[in-house]
């Protein structure tokens, strides 16, 4: 089944090189880093409003539960029983919006950093690099999430990721 549309995953693609070419260039104070930073800002705004506008799944009323919601799925994957989505899960969900929130925050912290206003002003060059850190903890809990949801599942989530299709309920072993 078509799950993840082409925006989704070039968005979801771009996020992740520009996040990591970013950090490669962080503690540097040459454009590149800022142009970079500045490239995953578009992203995210370009995700958030696809959150609102594109296909099923790309919505996030498709995807993000209250906390009851989630706090049920969390306590079914504990047990061991927890609901196939064909779609990004509760605990998932909440992760897309936190590593949105925190990449959206630092692209515009880093932008204000540099900007005639806010230049040089150390309380905001700690934010930035204490944003910076909370995307670095969360990728490897985003990376855990993906291993360990896609063998719980049996499917093959980065595969979904790049070609935007998982196997149908009815085609699960």
């Amino acid at each position: 089944m078509k799950v993840w549309d082409l925006p989704v995953r070039l968005l979801h693609w771009s996020l992740a090189a520009l996040v990591i070419a970013a950090w490669s260039t962080g503690g540097s104070s040459g454009p590149l880093h800022e142009w970079l930073g500045y490239g995953a800002g578009a992203v995210v705004l370009a995700r958030v409003v696809w959150g609102f506008a594109g296909g099923r799944y790309a919505r996030f009323a498709q995807f993000v539960r209250g906390p009851r919601a989630t706090l049920a799925y969390a306590r079914a994957v504990l047990a061991g029983t927890e609901p196939h989505h064909l779609g990004h899960n509760p605990l998932g969900g909440w992760m897309v919006l936190a590593l949105l929130g925190s990449a959206g925050a630092l692209a515009l912290s880093g932008a204000l950093y540099v900007s005639d206003w806010l230049w040089g002003y150390e309380w905001l060059y700690l934010t930035h690099a204490t944003l910076g850190w909370i995307v670095v903890a969360l990728v490897p809990l985003h990376v855990a999430g993906v291993v360990f949801t896609g063998h719980r599942q049996r499917e093959n989530l980065v595969r979904a990721m790049l070609t935007g299709r998982k196997p149908a309920p009815t085609d699960r072993a």
